[in-house]
């Protein structure tokens, strides 16, 4: 008979031990990044203030920390075409200060844009700080940041990997935010990837939105950005080249929050289950990642029950992790079941991350729709009270819609065996997607 492993470790002590070490480091490994250190939210919210009542404002204010700020503007860009140039007008205007911080920063002719962008401002005198994700930017090219460095530009990654931080690995700041001279701001769903370049022509080209602030709440998202560059740093960057004085320049109500493991992981989804509590009439969901818990799948049905019309668009074949869309769809079934329409875009890769509730507020950010970005990643979402703002952002909604593939209750009940086989097994991993 041939002994065992154990056996055969067995009769070698130290191998025995060195074995022993090692599973104990698996185990506590996996403990550390496959749960948080935080008590999640596990009742439901009930129902107090409509969105519409200033008190839900408020409410949201003192729950997730910054307040609501009058006077800004935004201004949306769809795909690369629009999004690129307006940031990059931006960055090669700026006088003070430019402070970044992004997750997906890859190879290819954009990439090498923005660095020759960021570095011509370091070597001008621009304050220029750069923060990447360590695992979302593992695909930047060294001459990127040569580039960059060499220039002047202060480039930092957020978690490398340490032996004596394992637990940290799994969180990753997924945060979008560009901010110029403390006074225009962009944030939204684009990495900066050719995926992203484009008009969303083609499975190569992805559909995505990001937004262009401008106004006072630009000094929230400043901050936003300060709270990682702190952590990773321990500099503070302060006075007027990066927070100047700010002028009202529209009429638009905005607050900008951040989320985090190391600190409120539960604002994130807090947000959302208080928001979809308080709709009244109407929820339209782009979710590039929709993979909802128990929790918040609920409140979406019991939304519906009181008669919110609730219709979400997602990735359909075109997406970048089948295991994310399998996922998904196991987890339609008491959604359409209660009534929500949940279509499949079809052209290439959706993208956005954009909420619109009661056409009255529209929440855009990084934040996916999913465990991932309400418990384990860094997340920065901008919340906008404005009714012209969220007519607009319905129209380029329906336009979506328009180009999605319904998915109905019967046909979700009559997909294949194998198919429901893959979402049963994706699922396993829910907790990580």
């Amino acid at each position: 008979m041939k002994s065992t492993l154990f056996n055969q470790l067995s009769a070698h002590p130290v191998l025995l031990a060195l074995a022993t070490v090692l599973m104990t480091l698996a185990v506590v490994f996996m403990a550390l990044n496959l749960t948080g250190g935080e008590k999640q939210l596990e009742q439901r919210i009930e129902r107090v203030h409509a969105l519409d009542d200033p008190r839900f404002r408020h409410e949201l204010g003192v729950l997730l920390g910054p307040p609501f700020i009058a006077g800004n503007r935004h201004t949306a860009l769809e795909n690369g075409d629009r999004i690129f140039p307006a940031m990059l007008t931006a960055i090669r205007g700026a006088r003070t200060s430019i402070t970044f911080e992004t997750y997906i920063y890859w190879a290819g002719d954009i990439g090498a844009e923005f660095a020759e962008a960021l570095a011509e401002r370091s070597r001008n005198g621009v304050k220029v700080h750069v923060l990447l994700d360590w695992v979302g930017s593992a695909k930047v090219p060294d001459s990127f940041i040569e580039n960059m460095v060499s220039a002047g530009v202060e480039l930092r990654k957020f978690h490398p990997p340490h032996w004596s931080k394992l637990g940290r690995l799994n969180n990753r700041t997924h945060r979008k935010l560009l901010v110029v001279d403390g006074r225009i701001a962009f944030t939204g769903g684009v990495g900066i990837a050719p995926q992203w370049t484009g008009n969303a022509q083609s499975p190569a080209h992805w559909r995505d939105s990001h937004f262009q602030v401008e106004g006072p709440v630009v000094a929230q998202m400043q901050a936003v950005f300060l709270d990682n560059w702190i952590k990773v740093t321990g500099d503070v960057l302060h006075g007027p080249a990066y927070f100047p004085e700010l002028a009202l320049v529209g009429d638009e109500l905005a607050q900008i929050f951040s989320s985090s493991p190391s600190g409120g992981s539960e604002s994130m989804q807090l947000m959302y289950l208080l928001s979809v509590t308080a709709a009244s009439r109407t929820i339209d969901l782009a979710a590039a990642y929709f993979v909802p818990d128990t929790l918040t799948s609920n409140a979406l049905v019991a939304a519906m029950r009181r008669g919110v019309k609730l219709r979400i668009v997602v990735p359909g074949e075109h997406i970048d992790s089948d295991t994310v869309r399998n996922a998904s769809r196991a987890r339609w079934g008491p959604l359409l079941e209660a009534g929500a329409l949940v279509a499949e875009y079809a052209p290439t890769m959706f993208h956005c991350k954009v909420m619109i509730i009661d056409g009255l507020l529209v929440s855009v950010g990084s934040t996916n729709f999913d465990n991932r970005s309400f418990r384990l990643n860094d997340e920065a979402t901008l919340n906008i009270f404005d009714l012209g703002f969220a007519a607009q952002q319905t129209a380029t909604f329906e336009a979506d819609l328009a180009r999605a593939r319904p998915i109905s209750h019967a046909q979700w009940l009559a997909r294949p065996w194998h198919e429901k086989l893959k979402e049963r097994a994706a699922s396993l991993i829910g907790a990580q997607l």
